[in-house]
């Protein structure tokens, strides 16, 4: 097998998980296994949580979050969202150890990583430390430069309109 890539999508724009689900959905067509563990999201319904279980036994998806952090109906302290990213930090190094997968995506780590809730050394070292053959994908916005230097390929999603700025609310199949 060729060596694996560490892939970021990150930026303001939207898209980045709906682009590692993109890949996902791509190398399950060829029985590649896939696994997505989410730090941010957990604690709400959203199209992903339904539709990956018609994808299994190739795709598996962890939601471990619990829920957006600080915005919307969020009233969980800080303390409750670092603990649980920590915990999906150790069950990515399982699953990236574990050899049964082609692909890992860690969605939203970036997002975990500038909030606070995820050390970006350890971040760093799962990088360094990933078996050759496993591909690796970063998600979420404020991705650090150290995390860059060490991707092989980084896309920035750029936002130039969005309907939530003229009033429109985020739409079930779109948006979540």
């Amino acid at each position: 097998m060729s060596k694996g890539l560490v892939i970021v999508y990150t930026g303001k724009g939207k898209g980045k998980t709906t682009a590692a689900l993109g890949m996902a959905l791509r190398a399950v067509g060829y029985d590649h296994k896939v696994c997505m563990i989410q730090f941010i999201k957990g604690s709400w319904h959203y199209g992903e949580m339904t539709s990956s279980k018609r994808l299994e036994p190739e795709f598996e998806l962890t939601a471990v979050g619990k829920g957006f952090v600080g915005i919307l109906d969020d009233k969980s302290p800080i303390e409750d969202h670092k603990k649980v990213a920590e915990e999906a930090l150790k069950i990515a190094q399982e699953k990236i150890n574990s050899k049964k997968y082609n692909i890992i995506i860690l969605d939203e780590i970036n997002y975990a990583v500038n909030l606070g809730l995820v050390n970006l050394k350890d971040v760093l070292e799962i990088i360094s430390n990933k078996p050759d053959d496993v591909n690796l994908v970063l998600t979420g916005n404020h991705v650090k430069d150290e995390v860059i230097e060490k991707a092989d390929l980084v896309t920035e999603m750029r936002e130039i309109k969005h309907p939530f700025k003229s009033g429109i609310k985020a739409k079930k199949g779109i948006d979540f």
